[in-house]
Formats: structure tokens, C-alpha cells, sequence
């Protein structure tokens, strides 16, 4: 059973060994946890439905707790408080594309707003429902998951937009062939949420970006179905996939989805390396994304982070042998981890290690072969439940994702590092980040934040805002995307004109009203509706 109020299932848990423990009470001090709401106190408060009766709604109290909040702090600030806000008014379980049709149909009949729902995985508050006199209701599209067709020829597999990850491959993995798309939330998210927030997968670097699969699909609009049709390549205008690709449900409904998938590797291992310092790893990265080495991932962690990452592990006496070995080996105080995988053939593999580790060792790095890397990939989808274990102690964890050009690279790391450490206004924050999609053109730079539970859930509500704002502030003062991987949702709408200037928000919002002129489809999400925007 997924939890009501956090991440994943609630038998699934990611401890922390008493070395990790104290490690971050040294860095933060000790904290206590806030008391929380208990299901029953929570379900007291869920207000009467006022939707008309229709066959696919459930108006049933838990169902729609559970679609009322995503995997945003404060979303977790709501949840473990009690103090949800708004809930949905109900909530449709469509199985079939004809099904979507009539609650777009009901929707406009009886006044409605609609919010699609995937798996709930949102972390920047696309799934809340907001203030609304109209009443709200929730389509959770997990019903809607089956692979409906595999054209071997092409490689385009069409799925239902409700698969959640874990299915997907596994129905792929049955014929033979795979999507490769791993974004953390793997367990939990679905096809169609991956293309309406633009996601990306843990191994980008083989497999590309949700842009890259997205062959085509359809979408249940409240004009119409939209059907993209599958083209190797198109000049014949702008690309209707880019409308779609990133649009937050505020034009339709997916319901299906087409992608191009490929067969299974032979092989896949993951591999670790350190590197002496910062300035040397980042040169190597550059270097290895620009001669388009054939890796399937590349994930380079700073001073901190590998710090950090090596504490958590939770073995201090194989780290402490480790460090030796590499403080033997010239490889100390401020080295870099650098993760790294290999899929493919066994021969392309055996080249791109070659290659890699030349370089590595050319850059004064040392390998330590597969047994950190295996033990990334067993964890690779655990890092969310840490979160879940270290707010039990009192701590709250949460990350910041931006991407830019690579003279940019490591002034933005410290700019929004700084801006994080300035925002703490002297109380203890502790930061760290790592480049985790590389690109010929630039890189993402992924951060994360822990600090201390206030004495209440307001006042720690107030220092994430700061640190939000903080934090944004320094993104697009210098020149990042306000979100790599994540989307807009409501938490980085505010920053969105630094990135797409006046005529391209005016532009947006235009196509958003052209598909629900009534605001109806997910409504202050991805744009606000109150956005100012000039007029000639």
C-alpha cells in the first residue's frame, strides 16, 4: 500500500546507520520531529462531494485524500500536519479513451474543473487542486496502462498513459525490448506524466529524454481528440508533439502514448571513479559528453555531495579503507565521485570502458571497478525513501534542478549553493550538488538541501519559501532553466518569464485558452491564470 502522506510503500524504508546519524547532527544540530495527523483526523475533514453522480466517480472520502497532494515540501508540510486545504470533489478512474471523452463531457456539462493524475509524483504542485468555486475532479489514469500495440519494425510500442514505470518495461521486457526511461520516481510514475512534465531518465545519455521517445500519441481535449501521427522526421511546420510534450494537462488528456523503444542490451554495469578535485572533474565530464563517448549515464558529484553520499552509505569501515587507499593514491580532501554506466553490446561496452577510464586516469582520477556502482543501481530508486527516514529525525531534505551552458556550469553551482546558504540567515543548511544529465552544449546541475523542522509547521513552511525563492532567484538571475526535469506545476510558474520573455508566455497562454477557452483543465498550473502579460 502506497503511503497517504509521503513517499512509496509503507513497508519500504531506507535507514541510516548511527555513523550517518550523527554525521548530520554535527552538521545541523540535534532536531526533533513535529507531531503528525493521523488518517482518521484527516478523513474527518474531507468535505461533502458536489459533483453530480456519474459511473466512473468515486466521491469516497480516502480516494479523494489520496489525489489531493503530490511529493512537494509542501505538499509533506500538508500531509503530516493535516492541514490539506483543498480536496477534490471526486475522482474518475477511466479505462478506455471513449471513457475520457465523457467526463470531458460531463466536465463541461455541470461546470467541472479536471486535473489529471498520474502517479501522484509531482514535486512542484501540479496535482493540487486549487480554491475554486467550480467543483474539482481528479482523473487517475492508472487503469489505463496495457501495451496496445508493438511495432517491431519501426520500434514504436503504444502504451495507455496510466502505465506506471515498472509495468511499462516489464511488458517490453516480454517481447524483447525495452524504453530505458529511469527518472527516481521510476516505481511511481506514469508514461503520460513523464511527457506532460518533460521528464528524465537516469540514463539519458544512452536512451535521450522523454522528447526523444515521444513518437506520437492522442490526447482527449475538450475541443476534440488530438491524434499525432509517427514520422521519422517532419519539416511540415512546427512540431504538434512540442505542444504536448511539457503541457501539465492544460490542454488534454493524454490517453495514449507512442514511443520509440529498443532491444534489450547484452550488458549494463555501473562504475564509479573519484577524480582529485572539482576544476579536473569537471574538465574530464566535458570532455567525455563532447567526444560522445558511448556511455549510458554520467553522474559527477562535488567535494560535498561525495563527502556526503560516502557517509550515508553507512559502512564506515570499508569508506575508511576506501579513503586511505585513495589518499595512497593522490586522490584526498575535495575529491569528485563520478558515476558511470555502460549498455550496449558487449564489444561497445568494452570500447567505451577503455575509453573512459583512459581518460579518467588522465585526468589524475582513480577507478575502484563495479561494487560502488552496483551498489548505486541497487539504491537508485531508494534515494526518496531517505527522505521519509531523516524527517522522522527531525530533518527536512529537499532539491533544486537547473541546467545550463557549460561556461556557466560551476559559477551556477555555487551561486545557488550561496544563495541557499545566505537564505539559512545564519541557522545551519547543509548543501551539496551534482551534474546528473550532461550534454555536448552544457549540463544539469542538481542540488539538495537539509535543515532542521522549525517548532511548527508554519515556520518551517516559511524557511522553504525563502530557500525556494532564494534559490530561484539565483537560477534565473543566472541564466539556467528554472526546472531541468521537473516541470512548472505551481512552484516555479514565477520564474518562467526570466526564461520565455513576455511574447512566448504570451504565446503559450494563447494555446492553453485555445484548447479550454473555461479554464477547466488543470487550472493555474504551468501559467497562472492571473499572469500579467503586455499587449500590443
Amino acid at each position: 500500500m502506497q503511503r497517504w502522506n509521503g513517499w512509496g510503500d509503507e513497508t519500504r524504508s531506507y535507514p541510516v546507520k548511527p555513523s550517518a546519524k550523527q554525521f548530520i547532527e554535527q552538521k545541523l544540530g540535534a532536531a526533533k520531529a513535529l507531531p503528525e495527523a493521523s488518517l482518521e483526523s484527516v478523513l474527518n475533514k474531507v468535505p461533502e462531494s458536489r459533483l453530480p453522480e456519474h459511473s466512473l466517480l468515486s466521491t469516497d472520502a480516502e480516494d479523494r485524500l489520496r489525489h489531493t497532494r503530490g511529493q512537494s515540501l509542501p505538499d509533506w508540510l500538508a500531509m503530516r500536519s493535516g492541514e490539506f486545504g483543498v480536496f477534490p470533489d471526486g475522482v474518475a478512474f477511466p479505462t478506455s479513451a471513449a471513457e475520457v471523452r465523457s467526463i470531458l463531457d460531463y466536465a463541461k456539462k455541470h461546470n467541472v474543473m479536471l486535473i489529471p493524475f498520474g502517479g501522484g509524483t509531482s514535486v512542484v504542485g501540479h496535482i493540487t487542486p486549487p480554491p475554486s468555486e467550480r467543483p474539482v475532479l481528479t482523473v487517475d489514469m492508472r487503469r489505463m496502462s496495457q501495451l496496445l500495440d508493438l511495432d517491431e519494425k519501426s520500434l514504436i510500442a503504444t502504451f495507455g498513459a496510466g502505465v506506471l514505470g515498472p509495468d511499462l518495461e516489464a511488458q517490453l521486457r516480454a517481447r524483447g525490448y525495452m524504453l530505458g526511461h529511469f527518472p527516481q520516481s521510476f516505481e511511481l510514475s506514469t508514461l503520460g506524466g513523464w511527457v506532460a512534465s518533460r521528464s528524465s531518465g537516469q540514463q539519458s545519455m544512452r536512451y535521450g529524454r522523454i522528447e526523444q521517445m515521444f513518437a506520437g500519441g492522442s490526447i482527449e481535449t475538450l475541443k476534440g481528440t488530438l491524434e499525432i501521427p509517427t514520422f521519422p522526421a517532419s519539416s511540415a511546420g512546427p512540431d504538434i508533439r512540442e505542444m504536448i510534450l511539457g503541457s501539465e494537462g492544460r490542454m488534454g488528456i493524454i490517453t495514449e502514448v507512442k514511443v520509440r523503444v529498443l532491444p534489450l542490451p547484452e550488458q549494463e554495469s555501473f562504475r564509479v571513479a573519484f577524480l582529485p578535485d572539482w576544476q579536473s572533474a569537471e574538465k574530464l565530464v566535458r570532455k567525455i559528453v563532447q567526444g560522445k563517448l558511448q556511455l549510458s549515464m554520467l553522474r559527477l558529484s562535488n567535494a560535498v555531495e561525495t563527502a556526503t553520499q560516502l557517509v550515508l552509505a553507512g559502512h564506515p569501515h570499508l569508506v575508511g579503507g576506501l579513503e586511505k587507499y585513495l589518499n595512497l593514491r593522490g586522490v584526498g580532501e575535495g575529491k569528485c565521485m563520478l558515476t558511470y554506466g555502460l549498455t550496449g553490446s558487449r564489444a561497445q561496452c568494452r570500447a567505451a570502458l577503455r575509453q573512459t577510464n583512459r581518460l579518467i586516469r588522465s585526468a589524475g582520477g582513480i577507478t575502484t571497478g563495479t561494487t560502488l556502482g552496483k551498489k548505486w543501481q541497487h539504491s537508485r530508486f531508494r534515494s526518496p525513501y531517505l527522505r521519509e527516514t531523516l524527517w522522522e529525525l527531525g530533518y527536512v531534505v529537499d532539491t533544486m534542478e537547473t541546467a545550463t551552458d557549460w561556461p556557466n556550469v560551476t559559477r551556477m553551482m555555487g551561486a545557488i549553493e550561496g544563495a541557499l546558504k545566505d537564505a539559512a540567515g545564519g541557522e545551519p543548511v547543509h548543501q551539496f550538488s551534482h551534474l546528473s544529465h550532461l550534454y555536448p552544449q552544457g549540463s544539469s546541475i542538481y542540488t539538495t538541501y537539509l535543515f532542521k523542522m522549525a517548532d511548527s509547521y508554519e515556520e518551517t513552511l516559511v524557511s522553504w519559501q525563502r530557500y525556494k525563492a532564494r534559490a530561484s532567484e539565483a537560477i534565473v538571475a543566472n541564466r539556467g532553466t528554472i526546472s531541468h526535469q521537473h516541470g512548472v506545476g505551481c512552484d516555479h510558474a514565477p520564474y518562467l518569464l526570466a526564461e520565455k520573455g513576455v511574447l512566448g508566455l504570451g504565446a503559450i497562454d494563447q494555446l492553453c485558452h485555445y484548447f479550454d477557452p473555461e479554464q477547466r483543465m488543470n487550472s493555474g498550473k504551468l501559467l497562472p491564470d492571473n499572469l500579467p502579460l503586455e499587449s500590443e
